[in-house]
């Protein structure tokens, strides 16, 4: 009785914890892709707002007694920051720079990378049957973007990257909590103040100070209150991205990430009578077989598990 309540209580955890992530994604590409094209907003500068709301949104938290820090080597973790800096920089630059269709695709490419890097580098195996779900995802985000892949030289660079620093930082997230035994909250407390400095130093390279489109302005005030709001957005994403991978995998976490953009979809259809294609229906059918076919699959793996475990003497 002991155990079904703790696992009742787990999967409630992972579900709300799912939920955030779910609505705070969303949310935040259509408030980001608002700012670049309503306000043009210098996108490395947005970039590290997002890292400086999550690190006092954190010390908030520390300070209500949700988490205690630990404390952390900086040479730990000073890749997982920089890799943090590419993750959201490129993403950001890919999605200002394609069409959400490009973007979308480009993402779809982040799964695969991951299983590569965790099987190349740290010997990790996935069964035939999880490395097969991949194929009806990726068809489904192909017949899904098909209308709107428009690539350029710039935003194929951008994109390209963005898998590659992505992927990386996702296994890292779960490779580095478990190797320095702390939850999100505290490798996030360290590792997001760190990523702000990175960016604090290269920004002015590349965006201007002051002028229009300037990191200084001149803005007006709902810019300013748009960007702001995004910034706390940025925070639940950032935040979720650490829980859900910590107490799942990154691999689990990709799989999320292509029913959100099923539900991304759908919602504009349903609430917004966005046009939704013949072709845009089989890939949401396609991506969302291939989801299912995914969870079926790991949480067969994970009885089995537990059955081995239980036989042990």
């Amino acid at each position: 009785m002991a155990e079904m309540l703790l696992s009742w209580s787990t999967n409630k955890r992972l579900i709300a914890g799912l939920l955030v992530n779910l609505f705070s994604s969303i949310c935040i590409v259509f408030i980001n892709k608002w700012i670049y094209v309503h306000y043009g907003f210098p996108n490395m500068t947005l970039t590290l707002i997002h890292f400086v709301v999550t690190w006092l949104g954190l010390y908030v938290c520390q300070k209500m007694d949700i988490f205690s820090p630990k404390s952390l080597p900086i040479r730990r973790i000073v890749w997982l920051a920089l890799s943090f800096c590419g993750f959201v920089a490129f993403t950001n630059l890919s999605l200002q720079n394609n069409s959400i269709g490009t973007y979308q695709l480009a993402k779809a490419m982040t799964t695969p990378v991951i299983i590569l890097i965790q099987t190349t580098y740290y010997k990790k195996t996935f069964s035939t049957k999880i490395k097969l779900t991949l194929v009806p995802i990726t068809l489904g985000v192909i017949l899904n973007s098909y209308y709107d892949v428009r690539f350029n030289l710039l935003g194929t660079v951008f994109a390209s990257l963005g898998v590659l620093v992505t992927s990386l930082y996702q296994v890292w997230v779960g490779a580095k909590q478990h190797e320095l035994q702390v939850n999100s909250m505290q490798l996030l407390y360290y590792q997001a103040p760190l990523s702000s400095g990175f960016l604090l130093c290269v920004v002015p390279l590349f965006e201007p100070l002051t002028g229009e489109g300037g990191i200084f302005g001149p803005w007006s005030l709902p810019a300013l209150l748009t960007v702001l709001f995004s910034g706390v957005v940025a925070f639940l994403v950032n935040l979720s991205i650490y829980w859900i991978i910590g107490n799942t995998s990154a691999v689990t976490y990709n799989m999320f990430g292509h029913f959100k953009f099923c539900i991304t979809l759908v919602g504009g259809y349903v609430l917004f009578q966005d046009p939704l294609s013949l072709n845009q229906a089989l890939g949401i059918l396609c991506t969302l077989a291939g989801i299912l076919s995914y969870t079926h699959f790991k949480l067969v793996e994970q009885e089995e598990g537990k059955s081995r475990l239980a036989q042990r003497p």
